[in-house]
């Protein structure tokens, strides 16, 4: 159904792609890396996470405390038997886009060339009918046409001078543009309005990619604004064509909750659509695909090789801090003197209620639920205490102060669950308690209101993020899980468990 995503959390600006019976799909990652993450689905409806594109230094270095900043909007291609991801990295806009490309979606991806002398937001790439490549991209500035330059993707070279190609239909931020061929018209589809509650997806075709673009009576042809639609903000939507001929779509949207303006906490996450042409213009059809509910809860114990690409880390890779521990579990070492999250290990929350643990042996460590440096809560185990921490803006304070269990071991616990009607916090969008698992129940030392986790409060274009941090030396965690409030779908130990 539409209110389901087909990829929940904070997975926002999808990109997709088609070879053969094969879909492939990338997103946003901000300030985390790796960055971009591939999926990979046989049906659109149920995607497995293959890798990140951008996994290496040599393909990515962000300076801390980007916050929202780091990768922007990707976009996915395949030609000429290559994938190719183009995409923003706004701590460096100045230089151009990031271009890579790779024999296989899993990867390795090469080393990025840059498109020195397009500055901008939201890149694509698309091929015309003579094999020349067009970069089309926005400025980022309110009301500036989106503009495409000829390029050789294999060197990042311009090949064109810019020109404008078309400015929407007159909402603010003209962006995402995406170009495709069917039959003897080119397609521009682009977001407009904001990616906030205004979010629109609009389309304009042209006998020729270079334009000029002739916008859809009918625009905006994806918009939930204004309305009571469980689902807000959509836009950023990207097209693909099926083996059968039909067409579908892939657009970012958020479920916000609780009362006005409503807060959503996971982020921007990724829904589908499927889309019908009529009269030569894209019509989009939300209810055509059943999404069925995904199992996300996980179990891992890290006895795999290497840690599963769903793990993510702000402003460093999790590789440089997170090793095997030789007697089991992971060791994560802390980083010197930082006052924000640099050395956690964290996962996206997914669900409206979840429930995540972690399994921690001696030293001092925290589990974190994080939508930035200034909007997080944590229970830590601090020496011989459970504190229980909310960090709000310019606020640092501690919660609650107990003694821990006396056995080493000690599993920390963060939930996140639906407020009771009547509750003072029953105005948000959930309530988020910090504790500890003893004897398998949950003792709780406090609980937060989730408004101060969401984006209507915090800003940023982030969501939860669920994670691990050792607060001095090398410190182990033996296992980690995640599970959804109404049903656990966790895996058994021994690995990463399903996705």
């Amino acid at each position: 159904m539409s209110h389901t995503p087909i990829l929940s959390g904070f997975h926002p600006d999808p990109s997709i792609c088609r070879v053969g019976e094969d879909f492939y799909l990338v997103t946003s990652s901000f300030e985390y890396l790796p960055g971009v993450p591939v999926f990979h689905s046989r049906d659109l409806l149920r995607w497995e996470q293959i890798g990140n594109v951008l996994d290496r230094e040599d393909q990515l270095v962000l300076p801390s405390g980007q916050g929202s900043g780091g990768i922007f909007a990707p976009t996915l291609r395949h030609h000429g038997g290559r994938f190719w991801m183009i995409t923003t990295n706004m701590a460096d806009v100045r230089g151009g886009h990031l271009i890579v490309s790779a024999e296989d979606p899993a990867g390795p991806w090469s080393t990025p060339v840059r498109t020195t002398g397009a500055v901008g937001i939201d890149p694509d790439l698309a091929w015309d009918l003579d094999d020349t490549c067009h970069l089309t991209w926005a400025s980022g500035r309110p009301g500036s046409p989106i503009r495409q330059v000829t390029i050789d993707p294999s060197t990042g070279v311009l090949l064109s001078e810019p020109r404008a190609l078309w400015s929407g239909t007159g909402m603010a931020h003209p962006e995402a543009p995406h170009l495709y061929r069917r039959g003897s018209w080119w397609y521009l589809l682009i977001a407009e309005g904001g990616t906030e509650r205004g979010h629109s997806v609009s389309v304009a075709r042209s006998r020729s990619i270079a334009g000029p673009f002739e916008g859809d009576p009918a625009n905006p042809v994806l918009t939930h604004r204004s309305s009571g639609h469980p689902v807000q903000n959509t836009g950023h939507a990207d097209l693909v064509e099926l083996p059968s001929g039909e067409w579908a779509a892939v657009h970012l949207g958020v479920r916000p909750r609780g009362t006005s303006p409503g807060f959503h906490v996971n982020g921007r996450e990724t829904f589908l659509a499927a889309v019908r042409w009529e009269d030569g213009w894209p019509v989009f059809d939300e209810e055509h695909h059943k999404v069925p509910e995904s199992g996300s809860g996980f179990l891992d114990d890290f006895t795999a090789p290497a840690l599963h690409p769903r793990w993510i880390s702000p402003g460093i890779h999790p590789r440089r801090f997170a090793t095997p521990s030789q007697g089991g579990g992971v060791a994560l070492t802390a980083a010197p003197r930082e006052t924000g999250a640099r050395h956690l290990l964290g996962v996206r929350a997914k669900d409206a209620e979840w429930e995540a643990s972690a399994v921690v042996g001696g030293g001092d460590v925290r589990l974190v639920l994080r939508l930035d440096d200034t909007h997080w809560a944590a229970v830590e185990k601090r020496g011989a205490s459970l504190v229980a921490r909310v960090v709000i803006g310019g606020l640092d304070h501690v919660l609650a102060d107990v003694p821990r269990p006396g056995h080493s071991a000690v599993t920390l616990c963060v939930r996140a669950v639906e407020p009771k009607p009547g509750s003072p916090y029953a105005a948000g969008p959930d309530l988020i308690e910090l504790g500890h698992l003893d004897d398998g129940g949950f003792r709780r030392l406090a609980q937060v209101d989730g408004r101060y986790f969401s984006t209507e409060v915090a800003g940023g274009f982030t969501g939860r993020v669920i994670g691990i941090e050792p607060l001095a030396g090398t410190r182990v965690v033996r296992s980690f899980r995640y599970r959804p409030g109404r049903d656990s779908g966790e895996g058994a130990p021994g690995g990463n468990g399903p996705t």
